[in-house]
């Protein structure tokens, strides 16, 4: 039986109108993403065959464009409009953390730092640029290296808090194997890094580390 013909309360759509997206399981809110099945399977059949296949919402929607394909019924189209989506659901938190003061919402500045880092192969470090009432004017990745690490340089992190005429910043990178926990060699160059930016007053309010699930203030630590 096709989605259109179940009752109301059962479609996808018409619950989403009726309860907001909150109330939506995961694989009905693919299901309004696909917004068709293939032979033989619905919509939603499809988005709970892709929910076991990938094994979670995120395989999913950070699957390589083969990855995707290479699934029964999908194709460069709907690739497309799940990396359309979720490019949107990131430039949405850049907004509303440009318009935050980046103290006071710690964890919108975190939930932020995880959607846009959590997933990167490699490791990047970047830099959040904060003016004197702490909202962020700019973010930049700075430095991308391996899996095992990037190599960060202090005269180019001047450089380009002088550019953007930071009063403060918060640095940010990602470990690739999953784990926050800040390395010995994460503390000693974010150390290297406030005597470098002490030359020309701008303060380090934090440094967060990126892992797959969890997110590691340094601030929060006492690590500064």
């Amino acid at each position: 039986m096709a989605i259109k013909d179940w009752p109301a309360g059962e479609r996808p759509r018409e619950k989403l109108l009726a309860d907001g997206p909150s109330g939506l399981s995961d694989a009905e809110l693919l299901a309004v993403l696909l917004r068709t099945g293939t032979r033989g399977q619905t919509a939603l059949d499809v988005a709970r065959r892709l929910l076991v296949e990938f094994g979670s919402l995120s395989a999913i929607l950070t699957a390589t464009l083969d990855e995707f394909c290479s699934s029964d019924g999908l194709g460069p189209g709907k690739y497309v409009q799940f990396q359309a989506v979720l490019e949107l659901a990131r430039r949405y938190m850049a907004e509303r953390l440009m318009e935050a003061d980046a103290l006071t919402n710690s964890e919108l500045t975190r939930d932020y730092l995880r959607a846009r880092m959590r997933d990167y192969p490699h490791e990047v470090f970047a830099c959040l640029y904060l003016d004197n009432q702490h909202r962020v004017t700019a973010m930049e990745e700075l430095f991308k290296g391996t899996i095992d690490g990037a190599a960060v340089y202090p005269r180019e992190v001047v450089k380009r808090c002088l550019h953007n005429n930071a009063a403060a910043v918060i640095f940010a990178h990602n470990h690739p194997s999953g784990l926050a926990e800040p390395s010995q060699a994460d503390i000693a160059i974010t150390n290297r890094l406030k005597l470098a930016l002490n030359t020309i007053d701008v303060r380090v309010l934090d440094h967060v580390v990126v892992g797959r699930g969890e997110v590691v203030s340094f601030a929060e630590r006492g690590l500064l």
